[in-house]
């Protein structure tokens, strides 16, 4: 898994957080510098709520915050944080620590793979395809990377 391109999704989704308040992640797709988030949301999103959605990304992106991974119990991740470190795919109940995944202020997840240190050495997001499921209530952004020091 390209982990630049697995933090982008991290990224991503505290933008479509702030953007549409949509909180759930139903899945999750990478594949080189390409990649898909799907979430939960009751309606299509505007041409300018997506603009607002790379945007906010790309600032999180630019502000170069740190990525921090953090190793604890279950039972503490659920006291500090709640649900909002789980997605819709659950993880099994037998399963004790989790890592969590902090982007301060922007996204807190629970999430096995490995990140980048920080958001600026994601590079850039520009959204390729947006695709809003009606019937299931689900909205896919389908987003490439891009490198910044290979573009220059």
């Amino acid at each position: 898994m390209n982990v630049k391109t697995h933090t982008a999704l991290h990224v991503l989704k505290g933008a479509v957080q702030k953007v549409l308040k949509a909180k759930w992640t139903a899945s999750v797709w990478v594949e080189g510098s390409d990649g898909r988030l799907t979430v939960q949301h009751d309606q299509k999103p505007t041409p300018q709520e997506l603009q607002d959605i790379e945007k906010e990304a790309n600032y999180e992106i630019q502000a170069n915050h740190p990525v921090k991974e953090v190793v604890m119990g279950r039972e503490k991740a659920e006291e500090l944080w709640g649900d909002a470190i789980y997605d819709l795919f659950p993880i099994p109940e037998g399963i004790r620590n989790l890592k969590i995944v902090i982007i301060e202020n922007w996204n807190i997840n629970a999430c096995k793979e490995e990140h980048t240190k920080t958001t600026g050495e994601v590079g850039k997001i520009v959204l390729t395809k947006v695709r809003f499921r009606d019937k299931k209530q689900l909205l896919e952004l389908s987003f490439s990377t891009i490198d910044l020091e290979r573009q220059s």
